[in-house]
């Protein structure tokens, strides 16, 4: 089999690069100009240098590939310049989808997310068939992959695309260079600089279970169908708690009410900004998320495709052993 991985220099990606030479894949990569390719060094991979947009770039990644696993997004909680962010997620999955159907491809698998699906009043673990339309999505990475994921299932419904969509939860573990915003909450945890927490949840997966849920999606996923590719559900004090058990820090001294967070992430938002210096620690669109339990259900993953999901506490393990080992935390 010979398969090409978008996104295979980021987090999602790289996992499902790494499972697929596992398996003995032939593997080729889309990667932009200037990329950090860390995730790539050592790997027996192709690379094709070029955007999402890149009609040319895309059709000459996708020559001669029986499959192709469409991982690359643009996943942040706050952005300066929200147009780049649908350009990523919403055009950039169109071009990719449009460029797999020029080539004939055998299946494609499209990473989206549980950020697309509706969540429970109650708290209770939401599934594939839980509603939600845009106007439910809090923030622009929430509005972008929703966008995205509608026009990939219409693609599968009235063109015939032969695309599967898998929905990750949460998902943490070694390879998150970036890191991402999950990523960066464990760092501060291990480091020490979350005292307080907010009264939310979250649904926590090992990156490389929801890797191999992207095979089974190809090997075993209905066309046109969604599979959630989560984990446990956890409350993020027992988050916290963990990851200061693991690191023998303190675990958070108190539960801070939403109310009081918000003021904190407009002054943390208006003063990246004003200083260039990137995503803010706290965003309004993250303290807007937190006010609901994050919990979701891969009952349906598990019945079709055969995916399991290992504890939570070895996924979290697992990414703090990562992240000390290449320089995050202190050793």
């Amino acid at each position: 089999m010979k398969a090409l991985v978008t996104g295979a220099t980021g987090f999602v990606g790289s996992a499902v690069m790494r499972r697929l030479l596992d398996r003995g894949a032939t593997v080729r990569v889309l990667a932009r100009a200037g990329s950090d390719r860390r995730n790539l060094e050592g790997r027996a991979v192709e690379i094709v240098t070029g955007e999402l947009n890149d009609s040319a770039a895309l059709d000459k990644a996708f020559d001669g590939c029986d499959a192709v696993f469409h991982v690359a997004a643009d996943y942040r909680l706050w952005v300066p310049d929200p147009a780049a962010m649908y350009r990523a997620n919403v055009d950039g999955t169109k071009a990719v989808m449009a460029a797999a159907a020029r080539a004939g491809v055998r299946r494609i698998v499209y990473t989206s997310s549980v950020a697309t699906l509706g969540l429970h009043a109650d708290g209770s673990a939401s599934d594939e068939t839980t509603p939600s339309v845009l106007g439910d999505m809090i923030g622009h990475y929430k509005r972008s992959k929703f966008m995205a994921e509608e026009e990939v299932r219409r693609l599968a419904r009235e063109d015939g695309l032969p695309v599967v969509i898998v929905n990750p939860s949460t998902p943490i573990g070694p390879g998150d260079i970036k890191p991402t915003p999950t990523g960066r909450m464990i760092v501060n945890a291990a480091a020490g600089r979350m005292p307080a927490y907010v009264d939310t949840g979250l649904n926590i997966a090992h990156v490389d279970d929801v890797a191999e849920g992207h095979l089974l999606a190809m090997d075993k996923g209905r066309v046109g169908g969604r599979y959630i590719l989560g984990g446990e559900d956890m409350s993020l004090a027992s988050i916290l708690t963990s990851v200061a058990e693991m690191t023998g820090g303190r675990p958070p001294l108190f539960s801070l009410p939403h109310g009081l967070v918000m003021p904190i992430a407009y002054f943390a938002e208006g003063w990246s900004r004003l200083t260039g210096r990137g995503e803010p620690m706290v965003t309004r669109d993250g303290v807007r998320l937190s006010r609901k339990r994050m919990y979701f259900s891969s009952a349906k993953a598990r019945q079709e495709l055969g995916y399991s999901a290992r504890p939570a506490t070895e996924a979290l393990a697992d990414a703090i052993r990562w992240f000390r080992e290449n320089g995050y935390l202190a050793k």
